[in-house]
């Protein structure tokens, strides 16, 4: 019987928190064999003991890992990948993909790059020596790999405009893994945000929407997750006197079981001031499968997760006053956000099945090395 071919799926970070995409996809695969290998590991609940980071946090791995960022050259890297033996390696983010590009070289196997955001709009946009950097980082990347892989057409828009070959560029979402329709179970919330606490994901115009919202309509909130602004969103919420409550991040399961309990999912992502942006967001898929009507923007690759007027509504991005009305819309109208929320559901079951999207990317794994990898045995 033929041996299961092996995919190394590489990640600069094991991983972080907000990453379930990576784990999930890796969970998804039933045709290759995945071991994820990164330069760090860093506490997280999705982070396991089988995964392997090549460097310790002491200060000898703290300086190898710096040269190694410098010159794209690192022995240890080399011979870590190489002991996982993979038939192809997978690297997530182009500028995690730099470190591994001369010892996928060096091993002889094909090279996938999965580029999701900011890897294509913000790090490239960069001022000075930093955007430099990372435009030549980039093209090394791009005309390294055997195929990049695109989250959605925004992000194939992005990756094509810094030099990606269209014959070797293809766009396949993660897709989600839909859970079973939940117990009914009491609406704990009127409107849930998940998201890291940045710029991109737009939690400043979510808590002003929010705000401004008529008198007679005052919704019970939950805004999970952490990062930077976080603090300042707490003082500014308080200070308009929202009824909200910051958990600060969760494990998935325990995201899940807010998102069945609410009844609108808020999520205003925009460009951040550094040029991020949205290349798809599967937090959107993840409150589509809860059921769960959208409020965003239209930026970035939103529309591609969010149909307006179908699965959720969407706003001219930065336009405030048209954000605040679609929530309006759907706290006022149960009805309405039902009937979008149940053909979100059915679009992320149809559209999204993570089996379905796993087994493209498989595919795409079966070209590039030649011949179909061996069923489950």
């Amino acid at each position: 019987m033929s041996t299961r071919r092996r995919v190394t799926v590489w990640r600069l970070e094991l991983l972080p928190g907000s990453e379930t995409f990576v784990r999930d996809q890796a969970d998804a695969l039933r045709r290759w064999t995945p071991t994820l290998l990164g330069s760090l590991r860093v506490p997280s609940p999705l982070s396991r003991a089988d995964d392997t980071a090549v460097f310790g946090r002491g200060f000898g791995d703290r300086v190898r890992l710096a040269l190694a960022d410098l010159t794209g050259r690192s022995g240890r890297i080399t011979t870590e990948l190489a002991r996982t033996r993979p038939d192809l390696v997978h690297a997530h983010f182009g500028k995690d993909a730099w470190l591994v590009l001369r010892a996928v070289r060096r091993l002889g196997v094909p090279l996938v790059v999965t580029v999701h955001g900011y890897d294509v709009t913000a790090l490239p946009a960069a001022p000075g020596r930093r955007g430099r950097r990372a435009r030549r980082r980039l093209r090394a990347v791009l005309g390294r790999a055997d195929a990049v892989v695109a989250v959605s057409e925004f992000i194939r828009d992005r990756v094509l405009a810094q030099g990606a070959d269209p014959a070797r560029t293809v766009v396949l979402p993660i897709g989600i893994r839909l859970p079973e329709p939940p117990e009914p179970a009491p609406t704990e919330w009127d409107v849930v945000f998940v998201g890291r606490f940045v710029a991109k994901k737009g939690v400043a115009d979510a808590i002003a929407a929010l705000a401004a919202l008529p008198a007679g309509v005052a919704p019970r909130c939950v805004f999970i997750g952490d990062g930077p602004l976080r603090a300042a969103a707490v003082a500014v919420a308080a200070a308009r006197g929202l009824d909200a409550v910051f958990p600060g991040a969760l494990p998935p399961a325990e995201v899940r079981r807010y998102l069945g309990r609410a009844r609108v999912f808020l999520g205003p992502s925009r460009t951040a001031p550094d040029g991020d942006a949205e290349g798809f967001g599967m937090v959107f898929l993840e409150a589509a499968a809860a059921g769960l009507p959208v409020v965003s923007y239209r930026h970035g690759g939103v529309p591609e997760a969010v149909v307006d007027g179908v699965t959720g509504l969407l706003a001219p991005e930065g336009e405030l006053p048209a954000l605040t009305e679609a929530l309006r819309r759907l706290l006022s109208d149960p009805a309405l956000a039902e009937r979008l929320g149940a053909a979100g559901r059915a679009r992320a079951g149809t559209a999204f099945d993570i089996r379905e999207r796993t087994a493209a990317l498989e595919g795409l794994y079966d070209r590039l090395v030649g011949g179909s990898a061996a069923g489950e045995g």
